[in-house]
């Protein structure tokens, strides 16, 4: 089984060598870069399996990164921040970033992240992920496709289309839908979304799912999923 690879872009002599070397230790295959644009070089040459990219590199930052790898690529990025402001992870999150890490971080913890991101991004629903049967509510099915007004969710293709047009979504984006399209009209809370989506078994920072809500509701219709205050969100049926 071929081991993964990494790309980690870090301006940080230190930090760059220092989390190279554990990453290395558990069997991940590391490129590692001071820069954006020797990370975007790397990242098309190389094509890794998972990027780590910090927000402050010179160059090209992490924000302007993502949104370059996100153009070419659905491949997972994880945002590595100094602060924890909001500004800097919904500039992440918003740019097309999976989840981010706040530094300075524990090396187990960074594993763990991208290991669970990597569970999530090899295996789209899941063993046990939604779309595996039937609804309980006004959705329609059809063999494998859930129909929602002009929404229909292809379950084991893996596919979206609006009105008949194929929309592109990010693994993570799709995991979301399903897990919506599993109990439309019932209202998710984030916490557990934070878990089924993003394997979260602890709390974990609700922004990341706000932030991917509004993305996916940008590509499926602002209307299509509500906010429910206080408690979280629901699909239409």
């Amino acid at each position: 089984m071929a081991e993964t690879h990494v790309l980690f872009v870090e301006d940080d002599a230190v930090i760059r060598e220092a989390t190279q070397l554990a990453l290395e230790r558990v069997g991940f295959t590391v490129t590692a870069m001071p820069d954006g644009l020797s990370g975007l070089e790397a990242f098309r040459a190389d094509r890794p399996d998972i990027a780590l990219l910090d927000v402050m590199v010179p160059g090209l930052d992490g924000v302007s990164l993502c949104r370059r790898i996100r153009d070419e690529s659905t491949v997972p990025v994880i945002m590595l921040s100094a602060r924890a402001d909001a500004i800097d992870v919904v500039l992440g999150l918003e740019a097309g970033a999976d989840d981010y890490v706040t530094k300075p971080f524990d090396g187990a913890v960074l594993v763990a992240r991208i290991r669970a991101v990597l569970r999530r991004f090899g295996h789209a629903a899941g063993p046990d992920g939604p779309g595996q049967g039937g609804t309980e509510d006004g959705s329609e099915a059809l063999g494998g496709v859930l129909v929602f007004g002009d929404l229909e969710v292809d379950t084991d293709g893996m596919e979206v289309r609006r009105a008949g047009e194929q929309v592109a979504l990010t693994p993570t984006e799709m995991r979301l839908l399903l897990e919506f399209s599993s109990a439309p009209g019932t209202v998710l809370s984030r916490d557990r979304l934070l878990e089924r989506v993003w394997d979260y078994g602890w709390g974990g920072d609700t922004r990341v799912v706000d932030v991917h809500v509004q993305r996916l509701r940008t590509k499926i219709g602002q209307d299509r999923i509500d906010t429910v205050r206080g408690f979280g969100y629901k699909l239409r049926g």
